[in-house]
């Protein structure tokens, strides 16, 4: 993912088809190292296609993947749902104790 990240990064700053020391230029600069068969592997698989276009692509698949939140089933018989809700109380979250670590951040 970072260097399809860094792919992407590289085009954004004005590279077309940016190359491998694009991408290591990138992922070098805040640290991270990644392996040179990852990075021809994803140049082998975007040589010579469209970014634009496999984007769109990209995005019609995963405007048909369900994500959550789906409606709710209507009941039919009126008034029962609402007792249902408020027998579930939710619990209560434990507050966290402070531990101390030797040191005063305000001081």
């Amino acid at each position: 993912m970072k260097v399809v990240c860094a792919y992407l990064l590289a085009v954004l700053g004005g590279k077309a088809t940016p190359n491998a020391a694009d991408v290591k230029a990138i992922l070098s600069s805040v640290g991270v190292e990644a392996e040179d068969a990852n990075i021809s592997k994803l140049l082998k698989e975007l040589e010579g296609k469209d970014l634009a276009e496999l984007m769109a692509e990209g995005a019609k698949q995963l405007a048909s993947v369900p994500s959550g939140g789906g409606a709710v089933a209507a009941s039919g018989g009126g008034g029962g749902g609402a007792a249902a809700a408020a027998a579930a109380p939710e619990p209560e979250p434990e507050e966290e104790e402070e531990e101390d670590v030797g040191f005063d951040l305000f001081a």
